[in-house]
């Protein structure tokens, strides 16, 4: 009978223990309330895939070609060991990295599989030590070895989540592999064993990329609060309330990270914020357009902010911008866009359009130095398709396209030299990491070049 009761008294203990983490995560419940929400959001994801089949996001389209009339001189390009959060570092300055170039593939394995019928760009993948992560819109993160053998797999949803396209942003931080996703988890991971930390769940989606910065994380979520959690336990540590918007944006929001700390981020209104990291104060804040808001059908886009001794460089809708990071004061703005992440190298900014146009610029005014229609170089019926990503390696812009192209551009001159078919749609911007470039395609297959 003794026996009997300890059985009945351990089943009890297990049994609170799992209705405890439930209610403190979320991750397991089943209540009412979140299955609303989650149908909710699959009607919502479903709506996006309707509306991206009519939308065309080409109401600002740039389309003037501009001869270089002499080279540019590049620095000398840096070598990096390791690609540990999205666009590298906390200011997103990428300039011109070390790359032995990109003639042979080295390395080709599908790592996950995708399902759903969404084109977003996803994040690109991390790679720390020779290893690669990067997960599936499943929600499957994979942690593997330089050769693609998975060491550990960790997919956190269950049932109640499992019609729901997952987007994922990670990076790492003192070991651990921070997670923040379009449902509104957040989730801590240990690098070595692939152990689940902590999870929260913040009923909201997260639409940003992450930071972090001395022990605190910093992310946007789709009612444009910024908030910051604690990296040991997940808690929050302050939420800044912007101004929400109706318009919706399909891709990630941008945070910088200043040298000093203090974060800077652009939400779904065209807001410009910057924000005290260790308290939340606002510093200062800019609307970046009044035209933002007449249609609230539109998708608002933005490429990510830089920041470059006391400036701040971004796309946001159809223009782009020089903002002092100081005060906030406009310092320039040019009628041109894009989604990717703005180049910069001593006094010029390259960027790839959407549309397909290489552009070089100069920092100190904005001014247009050269433009090149780089999908040219492909065949007249390849040619409508869209740029997903870019990169700088050794002088050259590795630039990936929609339906699955690499296109290699000198910066120096402008012009195009060749061109690789990958043959597979490419969703996620390139990485150079240890002199080798990595391309991640629709079907979750990671390509890597030397």
């Amino acid at each position: 009978m003794i026996k009997n009761s300890k059985i009945i008294y351990l089943f009890i203990l297990i049994l609170l223990s799992n209705c405890s983490f439930d209610n403190v995560t979320g991750i397991w419940s089943g209540s009412e309330k979140e299955k609303k929400r989650i149908s909710d959001l699959a009607m919502e994801q479903n709506r996006i895939i309707s509306t991206e089949k009519i939308y065309s996001p080409d109401q600002f389209i740039y389309s003037t070609e501009i001869l270089l009339k002499q080279n540019i001189i590049l620095t000398k390009p840096k070598k990096n060991s390791s690609w540990e959060m999205s666009t590298l570092n906390h200011q997103n300055f990428l300039g011109n990295i070390y790359l032995t170039g990109a003639e042979n593939i080295f390395f080709k394995k599908k790592i996950g599989k995708n399902k759903f019928d969404l084109l977003q760009v996803k994040s690109s993948p991390l790679i720390s030590e020779n290893n690669i992560i990067l997960s599936d819109d499943r929600g499957s993160i994979f942690f593997t070895s330089d050769r693609g053998n998975v060491i550990w797999k960790k997919n956190i949803y269950k049932k109640i989540y499992k019609k729901i396209y997952k987007n994922l942003n990670f990076t790492l931080y003192n070991d651990n592999l921070y997670v923040a996703d379009n449902i509104g988890f957040i989730y801590a991971i240990s690098l070595d064993s692939g152990k689940v930390i902590w999870i929260k769940n913040h009923g909201i989606p997260f639409k940003s990329n992450i930071k972090i910065f001395k022990d605190k994380i910093y992310a946007i979520n789709q009612d444009n609060r910024i908030l910051s959690f604690n990296t040991k336990d997940g808690s929050k540590l302050w939420d800044v309330r912007s101004i929400s918007s109706f318009i919706k944006s399909q891709n990630f929001l941008s945070i910088a990270v200043t040298k000093q700390g203090n974060v800077v981020v652009i939400n779904s209104s065209g807001d410009l914020i910057k924000i005290k990291g260790s308290s939340g104060g606002i510093l200062w804040s800019v609307s970046t357009s009044s035209s933002l808001l007449v249609d609230a059908t539109d998708f608002f886009k933005s490429s990510n902010l830089v920041i470059d001794d006391n400036a701040i460089f971004f796309s946001a809708e159809s223009s782009f911008y020089s903002y002092n990071l100081s005060n906030g004061s406009l310092n320039w703005s040019k009628d041109i866009s894009f989604t990717g992440t703005p180049i910069i190298d001593k006094k010029n900014i390259f960027f790839v359009t959407d549309n397909g146009y290489f552009v070089i610029m100069d920092k100190a005014n904005g001014e247009i130095i050269s433009s090149t229609n780089i999908l040219k170089i492909l065949k007249k019926r390849k040619q409508a398709t869209k740029i997903t990503g870019f990169i700088m390696g050794s002088g050259k812009i590795y630039s990936v396209t929609l339906n699955g192209y690499l296109i290699v551009t000198s910066a120096s001159s402008g012009q195009v030299e060749y061109f690789k078919k990958i043959g597979e749609d490419v969703v996620a911007s390139p990485v150079i990491s240890d002199g080798n470039l990595y391309i991640v395609t629709r079907s979750s297959k990671i390509i890597g070049f030397n």
